[in-house]
């Protein structure tokens, strides 16, 4: 066999990665999270302190609304602001190499070190990544500032992901309320509902991280109905003081 030649394993199958949408995971689980939780324990809260159903779906309609424009401005502003904050670092580490090349460098060498590179294979390796000027920036955007141009994020995918997934999860607890008169029965179904869908997002996260399914939904659903609960809790108690 060629030295480059890579041994197949028929019986292990070849995995493939998630690809280009792994960057925006967190803006995926963020987004229908947090729209499914804040949305019923508003609900939750208003229904505690004594709302007829019409008033509970306006209020839970606002602030789906507000939830998800303000999900989606933060996501896009975040993004943007850690995008600008990045280029910046890699201007100044081009200065550094026009200036100071010696000692980014030197900074390549100790963190190829890190990397328990040792002896004759380091002198190479930095003699390699340091060659020219291009491949030395390069070198360093990946080790100094972990950025890799395929994992950048883009502001537009994060606000639209966020936002819209905050209104898929928020509907949960408003549309209950559009179909039933009686704020009780409207909590507990958006409460079933949601329910589901932070189980479902559990499950669903799970696929992706390799995570036990049952685990992972439960544990999502555990921590919104604790929360759920203690919305209720203090809608009743702000009722009870203001009579």
């Amino acid at each position: 066999m060629a030295h480059n030649e890579t041994p197949l394993d028929s019986n292990v199958p070849y995995e493939p990665h998630i690809g280009t949408s792994r960057q925006y995971w967190r803006d995926i689980i963020l987004g229908v999270n947090d729209g499914l939780v804040s949305t019923v324990l508003l609900v939750a809260v208003v229904v505690g302190g004594g709302l007829t159903a019409d008033q509970v779906l306006l209020t839970a309609v606002g602030g789906a609304i507000a939830g998800a424009i303000s999900m989606a401005a933060g996501e896009y502003l975040a993004t943007k602001s850690q995008t600008e904050v990045l280029a910046r670092e890699i201007k100044l580490e081009m200065d550094h190499i026009r200036d100071h090349r010696e000692m980014e460098v030197n900074q390549l060498r100790d963190m190829l070190a890190d990397l328990a590179i040792e002896g004759d294979d380091l002198d190479t390796a930095v003699t390699i990544f340091s060659s020219d000027d291009d491949r030395l920036l390069n070198s360093m955007k990946v080790m100094e500032f972990g950025m890799v141009d395929t994992e950048e994020r883009s502001p537009y995918a994060a606000m639209f992901a966020s936002g819209l997934l905050f209104l898929a999860g928020s509907s949960t607890s408003v549309l209950p309320f559009a179909f039933t008169d009686s704020p009780t029965t409207g909590l507990v179904i958006a409460s079933v509902l949601t329910a589901v869908g932070l189980f479902a997002v559990g499950v669903a996260k799970s696929i992706v991280t390799k995570t036990n399914p049952i685990r992972s939904g439960i544990e999502n659903f555990a921590i919104a109905g604790v929360g759920g609960v203690l919305g209720f809790w203090i809608g009743g108690l702000f009722e009870s003081a203001v009579g």
